[in-house]
C-alpha cells in the first residue's frame, strides 16, 4: 500500500526522484525510487530525520506549533519533508529542474492516504 502511494507521488511530480516513508527514529518503512537515480534516498532520509527531529524540538520549545513541513534546497535537489504523525514523515526528492510546487501539492494531497495506511 505504501509503495503505491509513494510511487504515485514520485511519478506524478515533474523531476521526482524518489520518496521515502520514515519514522523520526530513522527507520524507513517503505520507499519508491526512480530507477535511473544513483542517490541513496534511505541514507538521505536518515540524515535529514536527525535534522527534522531538532527542528521539531525547537518548534516545541518556542511554542510555535507543530512542525508540518521542511524544505531543503541543494545544488542538485529539493528535499521536501512532510510530517504525517508524531512518529512518521514522508520525504520527497525532486531534481532542481523539476517542479517543487507540484511536489509539495502531491505530498499534501496524499498525506491523509499515508496516515490511513499507517493506522
Amino acid at each position: 500500500m505504501f509503495k503505491k502511494i509513494l510511487s504515485n507521488i514520485v511519478t506524478s511530480c515533474s523531476g521526482g526522484v524518489g520518496a521515502v516513508l520514515m519514522g523520526y527514529d530513522g527507520i524507513a518503512i517503505d520507499q519508491y525510487v526512480v530507477d535511473e537515480t544513483r542517490l541513496d534516498l534511505n541514507l538521505v532520509a536518515i540524515e535529514y530525520s536527525n535534522v527534522t527531529k531538532e527542528i521539531r524540538k525547537a518548534a516545541e520549545v518556542l511554542e510555535t506549533g507543530e512542525l508540518q513541513e521542511v524544505a531543503i534546497k541543494t545544488d542538485l535537489f529539493y528535499v521536501i519533508i512532510f510530517s504525517l504523525t508524531d512518529e512518521y514523515f514522508v520525504a520527497l526528492t525532486v531534481r532542481r529542474d523539476g517542479n517543487y510546487g507540484q511536489g509539495r501539492y502531491l505530498l499534501m494531497r496524499e498525506a491523509n492516504n499515508l496516515r490511513v495506511a499507517l493506522a
